[in-house]
């Protein structure tokens, strides 16, 4: 439950807190509009610079120090996450053998709001002898790194929101920010769909549910519980008590679905005080049993038992071919 907020008397000193942190906001909110302004050519040209690494199969190797590290580190993760795969290099280490792992030819961004950061002017020399292509992502675009880069992302901001103009916030912010719009931008240039990027997330629920096929989740071969169409009524019973499942299939000579019983019909059998000793399978199933082919998505057999109140579904490319069954627990404990 929410909590009505409480009433602060404008003399208070928690006035003056809630003061400056609405003004840190307000910079940090004018920065990013700030930046959405200025986006131009370069940016652009970078877009294409990231949707050509990906189509040669080449990686982006990105790299900073401090502030400018750790977001860095936050952008080589959004990208590989959408397709383009990214190496963070911390700039120290990168000078004490880490620098191996940027070869001739290669793509590297630097991040440095000042752009005089002397971790990355050290690397300079051998990125200049590597012949690799220099993206600065820079709050100045004049200084030693934006000269030397072949391409210049401005990430200059008015003020950082510290009252003291020192704090990196305002500055760390907008480049956060660039980083997401280039994926974003990119995304729209590729034309990503759901699927793709649940190839690059098969942990997450988004990935489950748009990889898992119910051919992963069903039930197959022995584990499918089945009888013939003359099987009695406590060998339908012994059936479904043996695989667990709730349901029986109901087959043919040839092992063709031909109907369906579940635990609901017996029930009502016995509800019903129906007599059950000549009864066979084909007198109390229910034919032509609802069914999904094993190459549609377990997401789709979600729905589709969700649609029609079941439990369980067939698994099978005509209704009539047995390939298995599919049960609502397998879905659940697949965390779809």
């Amino acid at each position: 439950m929410t909590h009505p907020a409480k009433k602060i008397d404008p003399e208070s000193s928690d006035t003056k807190l809630l003061e400056a942190g609405r003004r840190a906001l307000k910079i940090e909110s004018q920065a990013l509009e700030d930046l959405s302004a200025r986006l131009d050519s370069s940016f652009v040209e970078v877009v294409n610079l990231l949707d050509h690494l990906i189509s040669q199969s080449q990686h982006l190797v990105i790299t900073g120090i401090g502030k400018s590290g750790l977001i860095g580190a936050k952008i080589a993760a959004t990208f590989s996450s959408i397709g383009l795969p990214t190496i963070f290099l911390h700039a120290a280490e990168a000078s004490h053998g880490d620098l191996g792992v940027l070869k001739p030819n290669d793509t590297l961004l630097m991040i440095s709001n000042s752009g005089e950061t002397e971790e990355l002017l050290r690397l300079l020399p051998a990125i200049n002898r590597r012949k690799c292509t220099l993206v600065a992502m820079t709050g100045a675009p004049e200084s030693t790194l934006g000269r030397r880069a072949q391409l210049v992302l401005d990430v200059s901001v008015r003020e950082e929101a510290c009252s003291l103009n020192l704090v990196p916030t305002a500055s760390t912010t907008a480049t956060m920010a660039l980083g997401d719009a280039l994926a974003m931008a990119l995304l729209a240039k590729r034309g990503f769909r759901p699927e793709d990027f649940a190839q690059f997330h098969p942990g997450g629920s988004l990935g489950r549910k748009l990889l898992t096929t119910v051919e992963d989740l069903m039930h197959s071969g022995d584990e499918v519980p089945t009888v013939p169409g003359d099987a009695e009524f406590f060998t339908v019973l012994d059936e479904m008590s043996s695989k667990r499942l709730g349901v029986t299939l109901v087959t043919d000579s040839k092992k063709h679905i031909i109907g369906i019983i579940t635990d609901g019909y017996i029930r009502r059998l016995i509800e019903n005080k129906t007599d059950t000793t000549q009864l066979k399978a084909t007198g109390f199933m229910k034919p032509a049993p609802r069914h999904l082919d094993k190459n549609e998505l377990a997401a789709k057999a979600l729905q589709k038992m969700e649609e029609h109140q079941i439990t369980s579904l067939v698994v099978s490319p005509d209704g009539v071919t047995l390939d298995g069954i599919l049960h609502l627990h397998d879905l659940l404990k697949a965390g779809l």
